[in-house]
């Protein structure tokens, strides 16, 4: 149950094994001996401090899992085969979340949790006597950071937190313990001033061996981002929760608009992106990517950009700060079947959704609905592929035009059926895999737990040196950290906080979005919009440019989690989310094109619309009970 008193009796401490870099999630550690009774004894030498102190990183959610990353199935980037329709994030998806019992709750047990174990490291690890004094203030440091983090996921979540600035003793008055959540200026003020403080404590790098652990670059460039959320339309001067007061009558929102956020914003953007490229992290290109063989340039471009999220951590320049979480499992679910197997060694059951296809640019760099020359009207009509095709799509098969003439990162992060797919051992043209997903085919819905739904999957999920063995009986993932930042997303949040700080976009703004997208092979915005767009003007106009921004932001960042939050702090969850959910005719008993892409609404069971209220998690009914002092948010 949430509370706020110290934990004064014993602690039974879970560790996780190998958090500090890619080694399994799955094995735990009791660290506490049978006769330890208090929390001074956890900090009696630097081995158990160092302990405690891992336990303060082991909260942290498992970036890019379906299993306790909500950001992953629970939006309108991913849908799962029914028979997996227990899931929390697609129960979600589904519209059956509820204030009884609140699906993905870190409310009542998680992040609150962690906080008050960031408390005890905190007021406890002066006492510890073995350890160098440089070394005590950089854990000061992580867990004044991780602190801030969690503070920020829960608002993140619900809004209005309780801020636990410190633990409180058994002995507390209940008057004095009551919990009442907080303003929202107030948190983010709050965890800014931990982030603050967690700088000036770190180093600018960690030991190769404690990747994971955070250093100055990473917290300045969570700060940046902690920074754009403050200021973005959920939380600066939103007048949906106009009559959302706290106890005193004052609305938890701040109801005026307030410019100056996004001026912080920008400065701490470009702090952060100062800091990190002074230490040599910049875009990952082609240069990075070394092939098993030699490869032709559009080939090498595709699988370039596939490296900057599936490459390990210490050859990926792009990677800020990234998450242990299992990514075997995240690729065995992200890759189709692409030859018959004796046994099914992949889930192969991460369906991407029809609209994240539309979504991606045309090969001109702009929407597919705005781009002059490309068709977008008979973006459903077949077309039988050439050979002038074949670094995209199967010579001789006949595939929608939704599938032809797009940018590079639409071959690069996604999967469609007659689409090649470069891996599995084979990184060349000519010898590429090709996806068959229709009726009877080994890429198709041929197992109720195992296939797309949609009959796209996520290719930018799976590193390209994964592969099925050749007997078709066993996986071997070549693993990598999840990203949680890395600087295409620092870079889009500069240009966006920029963009909204000024009147209209400058040369900077465009700068850092066309970093983006030179990288995937396009031409800048300003080029690309005069070129071919029935909109040319588009990018000289603060809300043309912001469009384009969140385009860019929703295509770069596309299945990494990102979507999800983004919709909800621009506000405009309400308005995707209520559209139907569409994927192809996967459950076509013919192998007919014309019948496998007939398009299907695929998520057929959403009991109710997104609202108001879904913007927030709801906290749990037991806590509003058994704490009187807590206001839950509108609508739960």
């Amino acid at each position: 149950m949430f509370n706020f008193l110290a934990m004064k009796k014993k602690y039974k401490l879970v560790i996780l094994i190998g958090f500090f870099y890619l080694i399994s999630c799955e094995e735990y550690l009791d660290v506490v001996p049978d006769n330890v009774t208090t929390i001074e004894d956890l900090f009696y030498n630097r081995s158990s401090a160092e302990r405690y102190l891992a336990t303060c990183y082991s909260f942290l959610p498992d970036a890019g899992s379906r299993l306790s990353d909500p950001a992953i199935l629970s939006g309108d980037e991913i849908v799962q085969p029914p028979v997996r329709s227990n899931q929390d994030g697609v129960r979600i998806q589904r519209g059956l979340q509820s204030a009884q019992n609140p699906l993905f709750d870190r409310w009542s047990s998680g992040y609150y949790d962690a906080i008050r174990l960031c408390n005890d490291f905190l007021e406890n690890i002066q006492q510890v006597r073995d350890i160098e004094e440089f070394e005590r203030e950089q854990w000061i440091g992580e867990v004044t950071f991780l602190k801030g983090y969690y503070h920020f996921l829960l608002l993140q979540m619900y809004g209005p937190i309780v801020i636990n600035r410190e633990n409180l003793p058994v002995s507390a008055d209940t008057e004095v313990i009551a919990p009442f959540r907080d303003l929202i200026d107030d948190a983010f003020d709050y965890i800014v001033t931990l982030m603050d403080e967690a700088i000036t404590l770190l180093p600018e790098t960690v030991d190769p061996s404690l990747y994971g652990r955070v250093s100055k670059p990473i917290v300045a460039s969570i700060k940046a981002k902690i920074l754009v959320t403050a200021a973005s339309p959920l939380f600066n001067g939103n007048a949906i929760y106009v009559d959302f007061l706290n106890h005193e009558g004052t609305p938890f929102f701040n109801q005026n608009f307030d410019s100056t956020k996004w001026d912080k914003a920008v400065e701490a953007c470009k702090e952060a992106i100062d800091m990190n490229e002074l230490l040599g992290l910049k875009l990952y290109d082609t240069n990075n990517y070394k092939p098993r063989q030699p490869q032709d340039e559009i080939t090498l471009l595709k699988a370039g950009l596939r490296g900057r999220v599936t490459d390990e951590w210490n050859r990926n320049e792009e990677l800020i700060w990234g998450s242990a979480a299992n990514t075997r499992e995240i690729q065995r679910e992200s890759m189709p079947k692409l030859f018959p197997h004796l046994r099914n060694p992949v889930q192969s059951n991460r369906g991407v959704t029809l609209r994240i296809a539309e979504l991606f640019y045309t090969k001109n760099g702009v929407p597919i609905q705005e781009d002059r020359q490309w068709g977008y009207d008979s973006r459903y009509a077949l077309r039988q592929a050439t050979e002038e095709d074949k670094f995209f799509v199967q010579p001789g098969e006949s595939t929608p035009n939704l599938h032809y003439d797009r940018e590079p990162r639409f071959y690069a992060d996604f999967a469609f059926d007659r689409g090649t797919w470069f891996g599995n051992g084979r990184e060349n043209t000519d010898d590429a895999w090709y996806l068959n997903g229709r009726f009877n085919e080994y890429g198709s819905r041929s197992e109720a737990w195992a296939f797309s739904l949609s009959g796209n999957f996520p290719k930018k999920l799976v590193n390209i040196k994964s592969t099925v063995n050749t007997e078709g009986t066993g996986f071997n993932a070549t693993r990598y950290p999840f990203p949680i930042m890395r600087m295409s997303d620092l870079y889009l949040l500069y240009a966006e906080a920029l963009n909204e700080s000024l009147q209209s976009p400058n040369d900077e703004v465009y700068e850092y979005v066309d970093r983006i997208r030179q990288r995937a092979g396009l031409k800048g915005v300003v080029e690309s919009w005069n070129n071919h767009s029935v909109d040319p003007d588009k990018p000289s106009t603060k809300s043309g440019m912001r469009d384009i921004i969140r385009q860019e932001r929703l295509i770069e960042l596309a299945f990494e989690g990102h979507r999800f939050w983004d919709l909800r702090r621009w506000l405009l969850a309400k308005e995707m989310m209520n559209i139907p959910i569409r994927g192809w005719n996967v459950a076509s008993e013919s192998n007919a094109p014309e019948d496998y892409y007939q398009i299907k609404v695929i998520v057929t069971d959403r009991l109710s619309r997104f609202e108001e209220k879904d913007y927030l998690w709801p906290i749990p009914l037991s806590e509003i009970i058994n704490t009187p002092t807590l206001v839950q948010n509108p609508g739960w």
